[in-house]
């Protein structure tokens, strides 16, 4: 199961720790949900969900605010014994001595953002969602061609890294060569990185390791990218039938999500970068509702029925 240490996420988030005291180094997040404790504070805890991060905003806390001391030792007691990995209040709002007095007695960091509430949860969740995303490894290139993340696989020195290159000479974007990281982080999206061993690092047979960020520069490199198209290299069989129309999509699945794939055959000659191009823009175009290889394909069967009218009509 993956997890993310709550020190990486205080330091991701820019968060201020008020109990300095409680080791927080083994404390890990297993989930991106977070949860508002609002009804936990009413001593309302049925189906209360404890592995979550606990996040105090104006609402609850006006209304902790409001509760008798009674009231606030009997639920923060239930509240910060549940297990919860901690507790952030935003808008630099302060717990009282009587939340941090429990937080300390079970352990519970509490830490404090500037943020509003709204914002700060939906970049949390945003950056957990990618974080803590089902991942697997592949071997392949990945590349941002004109925002289109475009995912370079095939077998072992077909000439992939080489098209990579030539793609970040003609201005695209490196992600990961080699070993590319892919993250489910919903239905409809996969996001590749590369491992950080390996990160801005190119590979060229007969040359050896290339720092692409120092050569070319930081705009030459990205950390993450969507993966919108595959293209395939193989070696070029002419008993083999390839498409070359593109009227069907070929797709190809990664953790259950399917991505457009293209299969190129390989011959002395091509260039793959412009290949790799052609194809970036292509799967834009389609994106936005034109289909070349549709139109292509209306253009003739509009010529072929005037011709039908015009023998018709002589006959």
């Amino acid at each position: 199961m993956s997890s993310v240490l709550l020190s990486s996420v205080i330091e991701k988030m820019k968060l201020e720790n008020l109990t300095p005291d409680i080791d927080i180094s083994k404390i890990k997040i297993l989930q991106p949900d977070v949860n508002r404790p609002a009804m936990p504070l009413t001593g309302y805890f049925e189906h209360f969900e404890a592995t979550r991060i606990q996040i105090v905003g104006f609402v609850e806390y006006s209304y902790m605010q409001s509760m008798t001391e009674e009231q606030r030792s009997e639920n923060y007691e239930k509240l910060l014994s549940s297990g919860v990995p901690c507790v952030i209040f935003c808008r630099e709002l302060q717990p009282g001595d009587t939340f941090t007095k429990y937080a300390e007695k079970y352990r519970v960091p509490l830490l404090m953002t500037r943020k509003s509430t709204s914002t700060f949860m939906a970049e949390l969740i945003r950056w957990l969602n990618v974080r803590l995303a089902p991942c697997i490894s592949i071997h392949g290139v990945l590349v941002d061609v004109y925002g289109e993340g475009v995912l370079i696989t095939g077998e072992s020195g077909i000439g992939k890294s080489e098209a990579a290159l030539e793609l970040i000479k003609r201005g695209h974007r490196l992600v990961s060569d080699d070993v590319v990281e892919i993250r489910k982080v919903s239905e409809e999206t996969l996001i590749g990185s590369a491992p950080d061993i390996t990160k801005h690092f190119i590979e060229l047979r007969g040359i050896g390791i290339i720092d692409v960020k120092a050569l070319f520069g930081v705009s030459s490199v990205r950390d993450t990218q969507n993966i919108d198209l595959v293209i395939q290299l193989e070696e070029w069989d002419k008993e083999k039938e390839y498409d070359r129309l593109g009227l069907e999509e070929e797709y190809t699945e990664y953790l259950g999500n399917r991505v457009v794939c293209h299969r190129i055959p390989i011959r002395p000659g091509r260039n793959l970068a412009v290949i790799c191009e052609s194809a970036a823009v292509n799967h834009r175009q389609k994106k936005m509702g034109y289909n070349a290889a549709q139109e292509l394909y209306n253009r003739v069967q509009n010529s072929l029925k005037r011709k039908h009218d015009d023998d018709d009509d002589e006959g």
